[in-house]
């Protein structure tokens, strides 16, 4: 039975989303937080799969949080769930470190959708992120500004990784990657470790928050297989210590 803990500073939001829950996905628990201490109080002294959290818009203070949930329970997922959803708040959460982005403009349908994929292991944004034409980039500083899709990061990504990539801003795991691209497994982790290098990135939501907009060139996907747990470390790439 999966334990969700909600956070909104609105009683009348949270009590809501709740209720929608329980109703949707019956076997869940969920439990209310009225402040970002209750938050941290709630997640030292409990067990939850799930927090989706409304922190406001993106900032220092967001970030500082995250940290903070993250050192008090790193097993809980963490998502923002907020009606600030423009694209470069949905790029600067994912840059803060958070696993995924619910918009409180979705349907009720979109929203409960949005938190099964979370549960499941998936990393979720909002379909309207991959719908914009322009594509944004992080700057070392964290600002988001525009970028051509003719980028030279971009251009360096072979076919097979611009597939890869497409598939995992859509939240896929490995084992539906390779199950869309009719290759094993195996062979789907060593393009995503190729594909981090070569963005520069980490970890897969890091390369989910860089990513620019393939749409056009998206595979055509299979059903997908029931996946497992997402572990965004996973794929972090280890410094190329040949030369040192």
């Amino acid at each position: 039975m999966p334990r969700i803990l909600v956070f909104d500073v609105h009683g009348s939001y949270r009590a809501g989303l709740r209720r929608l829950i329980e109703a949707e996905i019956p076997c869940a628990e969920v439990v209310e937080a009225s402040s970002p201490n209750h938050v941290l109080a709630r997640i030292r002294q409990e067990v939850f799969e799930l927090a989706l959290l409304d922190t406001g818009r993106p900032s220092s203070g967001s970030s500082d949080f995250l940290n903070l949930a993250h050192q008090v329970s790193p097993a809980t997922r963490i998502a923002i769930i907020s009606a600030s959803d423009t694209r470069s708040d949905i790029l600067a959460c994912l840059a803060a470190g958070f696993q995924s982005f619910i918009s409180k403009h979705q349907s009720d349908t979109d929203i409960i959708a949005a938190i099964k994929d979370i549960l499941l292991g998936r990393i979720y944004i909002p379909s309207s992120f991959a719908d914009l034409g322009v594509n944004y980039v992080l700057d070392g500083n964290g600002a988001v500004s525009p970028t051509p899709p003719a980028d030279a990061t971009i251009r360096k990504l072979t076919k097979r990784q611009r597939e890869v990539l497409v598939l995992l801003t859509r939240g896929r795991t490995n084992k539906e990657i390779a199950r869309a691209l009719d290759i094993a497994e195996a062979t789907t982790k060593i393009h995503m470790t190729a594909l981090l290098r070569a963005l520069g990135v980490r970890n897969r939501t890091a390369a989910v928050s860089n990513a620019a907009n393939f749409v056009n060139d998206a595979p055509t996907e299979r059903a997908p297989v029931r996946s497992q747990p997402f572990d965004d470390t996973q794929h972090v790439v280890e410094p190329d210590r040949r030369h040192a």
